[in-house]
């Protein structure tokens, strides 16, 4: 049969159930009620198909920028429901309560195939817009629903499959709809399961987010459900006044709504004090402790928290599927605090999955260890596990075991007392390990430890004490322990040059970054560190050099991606970012080839006999002022932040002049100057290859909007 005949059919059994004739199959009542607002209230003709309205940029940012919270507490979840799925043929999308498509995870190929009809980020989706569907019909049912391909109003929607669940703010409003749709020919019953699962996790996020100042209260009347997705969940106010509430707590405690619960004091649904309640809490090390309802007729577990109880602990009682168990709930760091980790990553299901197994295990205080190509971020990634970890009050100390000569590397990690040796301090000093007491330390390239050390580190991470150099007494410490490096630790242990035993105290879990190339969400990480880069409207891209961006190697990976933004931020004055902003080698080069490694690091430009500049055009000041330019480079091992400094100038002035005197702007060596490795601070020493010197081949899986 023909697709015209296909439709013709299509349009008359809409009608037909619209005017109460008979149908030639069955039809859901929701989706009929659906059917009949699209032609009666609406207006709307199946047979005459219309394209969603797309929201300009400004329209699209504002609405974004009003949901914040929920798309932070969003994202996680969405790209966890997509790897869930796994299928490529589908779209994990989030909308606005009016239906605006704000964000969307997918493959590449599934996001280009449905743009051409609507389906894309800042498109509406409301029912008076787009006809019967997932996310429409959702809002105007306001409960979870499936709308399997007939039952859309669009004939050109037939081949699509929705399941959708409303997301509930605080207030018993709805914030906003999460999505699936697919090209699935069947209905399939777990996908709207799934998906109102992840629905209640952003909820309890959310309630978490926007009252993070106040008592939190888990509780339900089974102990191995108090603080999974099942829970009951409250906020309360110090003053013992309920604020808000989860749709389980109203069930559990017989509310139909919050408005019912909202301003009463926490006694009217137990039978204990707020004080109380937290007090037993805190004797019982946070396992639920038992209480009763009002009318002591219901028997309930709970777990309560102050706010500063939540914040010295690190913790929030886990938001996860229930499983049983008699110990005490899992826990994960505050939903509150999602914006410390939410800079990771925009979508990329590798990196999101690293990003989730950190969360849990960090919240354990298991070691870690960070591997990655040079470049892919692995210090910031510590320092985001570090702020959401029990040890976030304390100190966050990072130390470079690469930069470090072997003879000051023990004093510096372990510390030593007055008159220790020859040239030490007069009173002494607290090695590294000290300091990070109660807070995490970092050690980056760990696999550059000298042998002879590692045995010291073993030995302080077995018995939680160090030894200060020339000291008798040892110093109890207690911290999160994280390792990185770009090499493979394994191989070492089987060369001899690493520690078996050490490499296993290391290793109670290992984190892989992907190299930027292979990631999938290159296009909105440039786009964050463009906002992350400029104080007002960041700079648009031209197609040209966005195309540009997305087909280099990146062989300095995010790193170096900094650095070329920084430059096309600096040299393009406000104008969108053209080619001509960015390094030759990006624009040029056949794209995914990475540059070859070099064997050492290099502090000078790498030369380029092709591209000699032309000095003819400088006079002898400009000449001069060149040489001094270039000598402060090499001294400076061409960090840009560190000679910008010393001349007094901001970094786009230098960057401007370094144009002006035709210095060139990058070089292939590996710019690493020991200390910053992976520094997120050290945003101006120039990138080149990885040390392994591998090209990457991504293969892009997902794509997030």
């Amino acid at each position: 049969m023909s697709l015209l005949a296909d439709s013709s059919m299509h349009v008359r059994e809409i009608l037909n159930v619209v005017n109460h004739q008979l149908a030639t199959r069955p039809t859901s009542e929701p989706v009929a009620q659906s059917w009949a607002r699209c032609v009666n209230e609406f207006q709307l003709d199946p047979s005459r198909f219309v394209t969603p309205p797309i929201l300009t940029d400004y329209e699209l940012s504002s609405r974004r920028e009003a949901m914040g919270d929920l798309i932070a507490c969003s994202k996680l979840e969405m790209t966890t429901l997509y790897q869930q799925l796994a299928d490529p043929e589908l779209a994990v999308v989030l909308v606005d309560s009016g239906g605006v498509i704000v964000h969307q995870v997918s493959s590449v190929p599934f996001a280009e195939a449905v743009a051409s009809d609507g389906f894309r980020v800042g498109a509406l989706w409301s029912e008076r817009e787009a006809g019967t569907n997932g996310m429409g019909t959702c809002l105007a049912e306001r409960d979870c629903i499936a709308v399997c391909q007939h039952e859309h109003f669009y004939p050109r929607y037939t081949s699509l499959t929705c399941s959708a669940a409303p997301i509930f703010d605080d207030r018993g409003e709805i914030a906003g709809v999460l999505d699936v749709t697919s090209r699935s020919k069947l209905l399939q019953q777990h996908s709207l399961v799934l998906v109102g699962m992840s629905r209640q996790m952003i909820e309890n996020r959310l309630l978490d987010a926007r009252y993070r100042h106040a008592n939190m209260i888990h509780f339900h009347s089974r102990p191995e459900f108090v603080g999974t997705l099942h829970g009951g969940k409250l906020a309360v106010a110090d003053d013992s006044t309920v604020l808000a509430a989860n749709r389980s707590a109203l069930f559990q405690l017989g509310f139909r709504s919050l408005s019912e619960l909202r301003g009463r004091r926490i006694e009217e649904a137990f039978n204990a004090s707020l004080e109380d309640m937290i007090a037993r809490s805190i004797r019982g090390s946070f396992h639920p402790v038992t209480v009763y309802s009002a009318n002591a007729t219901n028997r309930f577990f709970l777990v309560a928290q102050t706010a500063q109880n939540a914040a010295a602990r690190g913790t929030r009682i886990a938001v996860t599927a229930p499983v049983a168990r008699t110990s005490a709930p899992e826990k994960r760091p505050p939903p509150a605090r999602l914006d410390e980790i939410a800079h990771l990553e925009f979508g990329d299901p590798r990196m999101a999955s690293q990003i989730q197994l950190g969360v849990r295990v960090v919240q354990r205080k298991i070691p870690i260890i960070l591997r990655g190509q040079t470049g892919t971020g692995k210090e910031v990634f510590a320092q985001a596990l570090h702020s959401i970890s029990p040890h976030s009050s304390g100190p966050f100390v990072p130390v470079n075991c690469a930069s470090l000569p072997e003879n000051l590397i023990e004093s510096e990690l372990f510390g030593y007392r007055a008159g220790a040796f020859t040239g030490a301090q007069r009173e002494g000093r607290r090695g590294k390990i000290v300091q990070a007491n109660g807070g995490t330390l970092f050690l980056d390239e760990i696999g550059d430890m000298p042998l002879a050390l590692q045995a010291r580190l073993l030995r302080v991470i077995e018995e939680h004490e160090v030894t200060p150099l020339g000291a008798e007494t040892t110093v109890k410490v207690n911290f999160q322990l994280i390792s990185a490096s770009h090499r493979n630790l394994l191989e070492l242990v089987h060369g001899g040059q690493f520690r078996e035993d050490l490499y296993y105290r290391l290793k109670g879990v290992e984190l892989n970054l992907p190299p930027l190339a292979e990631r999938v969400d290159k296009l909105p990480l440039i786009h964050h560190l463009l906002e992350a880069e400029t104080d007002n409207d960041p700079p648009e891209l031209t197609k040209e050099a966005e195309q540009a961006l997305l087909s280099y190697a990146w062989p300095g990976n995010i790193r170096q991606l900094r650095h070329v933004l920084q430059m096309a931020i600096a040299l393009c004055d406000g104008q969108p970012i053209r080619c001509e902003d960015l390094p030759v080698e990006v624009t040029q080069r056949d794209p995914l080839v990475a540059t070859p490694a070099v064997s050492h690091p290099v502090a000078q430009p790498a030369p380029h006999p092709d591209d000699d500049p032309d000095l003819s055009a400088l006079n002898a000041i400009q000449l001069n002022e060149r040489g001094t330019v270039l000598a402060m480079l090499e001294e400076n091992r061409w960090n840009v932040s560190n000679v910008a400094k010393a001349l007094g100038i901001s970094r786009n002035t230098l960057y401007r002049k370094m144009r002006r005197l035709q210095i060139r702007l990058s070089h292939d060596g590996s710019g690493q100057d020991g200390a910053d490795l992976d520094d997120p601070a050290d945003e101006q020493s120039f990138d080149g290859s990885p040390p392994d010197g591998s090209p990457p081949d991504g293969s892009p899986h997902a794509h997030s909007a």
